[in-house]
């Protein structure tokens, strides 16, 4: 099998269900899924060294990354649906997460830099990639049919990527640095 089709020389690239422009909004979204997806891998590579004090995070950043792979062709259907691959069970499982995060994390009460250890770092690196596939989809679903739980998933991953990076910077001892000229902004129990 050549890895190369040819096919897409001229700016056009296949979807189930047709063809379209390379830079039309759907691929853009799941393009952009791709690339958070990439990040997350170089977050769980760097994660690895570390052994069995990630080893939650660790198993979640496979999970997610198998269900980036299951937005992306959601994305990358033309047919119109509103259900895809993925169920609001996968929302859940990010917001057990989160919480259990936030309760383990020292309390957050101002914006923080992002930052920290390069495991952190990279994991808001997703962070901020995934909020951009998020207002992608956000113009995306205002043109064209996509499953709702796309956006509420994509919506809840970057803040589970943020609660991620900061139980990195926790567990590894790693103070999270407050932005200087933040407001108190967030409630704290």
């Amino acid at each position: 099998m050549k890895l190369y089709t040819k096919t897409g020389d001229q700016g056009k690239t296949g979807l189930i269900g047709g063809r379209t422009d390379k830079d039309d909004m759907r691929v853009e979204a799941y393009g952009t899924l791709d690339e958070a997806n990439s990040f997350i891998g170089l977050a769980h590579a760097n994660l690895r060294q570390y052994g069995e004090l990630f080893q939650d995070v660790l198993s979640e950043l496979i999970v997610i990354q198998h269900e980036l792979f299951d937005c992306g062709g959601d994305l990358a259907t033309m047919k119109p649906r509103q259900e895809g691959k993925l169920s609001e069970e996968s929302v859940a499982v990010l917001e057990d997460r989160i919480d259990v995060y936030v309760e383990e994390a020292s309390p957050l009460t101002k914006f923080i830099l992002p930052g920290g250890t390069e495991g952190a770092a990279l994991l808001h690196v997703a962070r901020t990639v995934i909020r951009r596939a998020e207002r992608q989809i956000v113009t995306l679903a205002k043109q064209e049919d996509i499953p709702a739980v796309t956006c509420t998933y994509v919506n809840r991953l970057s803040d589970y990527l943020f609660a991620a990076a900061r139980i990195v910077n926790h567990r590894l001892g790693q103070a999270d640095v407050e932005y200087e000229r933040s407001a108190h902004v967030f409630q704290s129990k």
